[in-house]
């Protein structure tokens, strides 16, 4: 192997899936070539957007040797067999280090793979290793932490967007042709619109999540991130299906993702959350330009849009932040209690505001929940899409503060929320090449028509055909300071209480830290508060038992 000639090695980091698959089925491409090209280009380029923790080179060589032998034998297990894939470092993996991107993990080898990645590895993908994350797929670009933060492969002083930063990273540089990320309230689409790739956050229970470090039981969803909608395809065939080992996976028949991409959406009709970007969570007019643009591709090419409204993101933003702080406070509870000083600042900004959530505020949260999944079905059952904005472009690296988290709401968290399937692909680029990208979002477990109508607008656009340079003779970027605590704005008597609390809870707080938590009080109480109605006895909260 090869039979045929194979292209040059140092583009074979540009290929896509699709592309490296059929040259590899037809035995024109070896998969230990492959690998080999892009261990070359993960050591020349890699230090200068910090996509890997570990690059696991020796096991994805034998790996690949053993992909060889099985397709010289006969043996083809299909597309992703002997392609190159890697994982945010929150997928446990037999035997290799899992780290979560925290020094409180620092030594974690979990002894099995987490299920997605065993079907990967059925598949016959080969892992080229761990990526950087924000710290538990929670902090923010933190500064602090015993690795640095990934970069922007299209400008390296700006945000990758996260927490599934290595992975969108690492895609765009041509680092992996693939990366499995995880999404609680944007963090596969952040990073895919702010690096320019296709990321998938699929229905709620398609993809397991066994063995996927938890951030939030009720909002964690796992999927992939890719360089083209069809890869993206290929990678969700290979990693869904039900799983009795995770609580909340569906059982549910799987269609062919792949041959849904007919490129033909003529009559597909298509609502338009234009509010969630113009009034809610406000973008640039170079974004909004952008996003005009490719909504009227998508009308020549025969879809049906127009503008139809849910309730403001401020609503879903109050929701899952009560729901998803508090349920990631449980879990890390015992290790804030003993080691609180060895988590990043920016992860305790945010874990510690779940302090002043009570358990009627968690509950409320969910009888919320079970309200606004309830107010899509009119929706979906006009629509076969939604189409919105993503966020971007990228702000700059050190432009990141720990309170925005609780200042603002997000164009993606309200499909956490609701469990629907969305996607964020690139719509174009802002004069100084800062990727942007939009939202196609559908009904649960129609995960096939949001790929079918993302692959039509790429096939469209030229976007695909554009790729960040990079040089590996750059000198890598020092990093930005950690920044200071938000200054507090809250009463001596509001401070005594939070004090109260976090001696109540056992923890030991030194006076950033505190400063930091006083800072966001005001944020939560008014959150909490929004939430605060007068339901009837009857309605349920969305975290209910059923046997059927």
């Amino acid at each position: 192997m090869p039979d045929d000639a194979t292209p040059h090695a140092t583009e074979l980091h540009a290929l896509t899936i699709a592309e490296a698959a059929t040259l590899i089925e037809r035995r024109a491409l070896s998969p230990v070539e492959l690998i080999r090209a892009f261990l070359e280009r993960i050591a020349a380029i890699d230090p200068q957007v910090n996509a890997y923790l570990l690059v696991t080179a020796d096991a994805a060589l034998e790996e690949a040797r053993a992909a060889e032998a099985e397709i010289m034998a006969g043996n083809y297990r299909g597309p992703m067999h002997g392609v190159p894939f890697a994982l945010k470092d929150i997928y446990c993996t037999a035997g290799i280090r899992t780290t979560s991107h925290s020094r409180t993990r620092a030594d974690y080898v979990p002894d099995f793979d987490a299920t997605s990645v065993a079907k990967l590895r059925r598949a016959g993908a080969v892992l080229l290793g761990k990526l950087s994350t924000h710290e538990f797929a929670h902090g923010g670009p933190s500064f602090d932490l015993p690795w640095p933060p990934a970069r922007n492969p299209w400008n390296r002083e700006h945000f990758t967007g996260g927490s599934s930063s290595g992975s969108g990273a690492g895609i765009a540089a041509g680092l992996m042709m693939g990366a499995l990320g995880s999404d609680t309230g944007g963090s596969i689409r952040n990073p895919a619109a702010l690096c320019g790739i296709v990321g998938l956050k699929p229905s709620y229970g398609l993809v397991s999540r066994f063995g996927v470090y938890t951030n939030s039981f009720s909002y964690d969803h796992a999927g992939p991130m890719t360089w083209s909608v069809e890869d993206c395809a290929i990678m969700l065939q290979a990693i869904a299906g039900h799983d009795p080992r995770d609580p909340a996976s569906a059982v549910k028949p799987l269609p062919d993702y792949r041959a849904a991409l007919t490129r033909n959406i003529r009559g597909v009709r298509i609502g338009v959350l234009r509010h969630l970007y113009e009034d809610d969570s406000p973008i640039p007019p170079v974004a909004k330009a952008a996003l005009e643009a490719a909504l009227g591709v998508l009308r020549d090419l025969g879809a049906l849009l127009e503008d139809v409204r849910i309730r403001p993101a401020q609503v879903y933003h109050d929701v899952k932040i009560t729901g998803a702080e508090t349920e990631l406070y449980a879990v890390h509870e015992s290790a804030l209690r003993t080691r609180l000083a060895d988590f990043g600042e920016d992860f305790l900004g945010r874990t510690l505001g779940a302090l002043l959530i009570g358990g009627a505020d968690y509950v409320q949260a969910s009888r919320w929940r079970r309200v606004l999944i309830a107010e899509m079905a009119p929706l979906y059952a006009k629509y076969e899409v939604l189409v919105t904005a993503s966020p971007g472009p990228a702000p700059r690296l050190d432009a990141w503060r720990t309170i925005s988290f609780w200042q603002r709401p997000s164009l993606t968290t309200p499909f956490n929320v609701t469990g629907s399937p969305a996607l964020a692909q690139c719509v174009g680029f802002t004069e100084d090449g800062l990727p942007l990208s939009m939202q196609i979002v559908g009904r649960p477990f129609d995960d096939a028509t949001v790929l079918r109508v993302a692959h039509a607008y790429e096939a469209a656009t030229p976007w695909r055909a554009r790729r960040p340079m990079l040089d590996p003779d750059a000198t890598p970027l020092p990093l930005p300071p950690v920044p200071g605590p938000a200054v507090p704005d809250i009463s001596a008597a509001r401070r005594d209480e939070i004090a109260a609390l976090s001696r109540r809870a056992g923890l030991t707080m030194n006076e950033r830290h505190f400063a930091q938590l006083c800072a966001t009080a005001p944020y939560v109480d008014a959150m909490v508060g929004r939430l605060r109605r007068d339901p009837e006895f009857y309605e349920e909260p969305s975290s209910i038992v059923s046997f059927v």
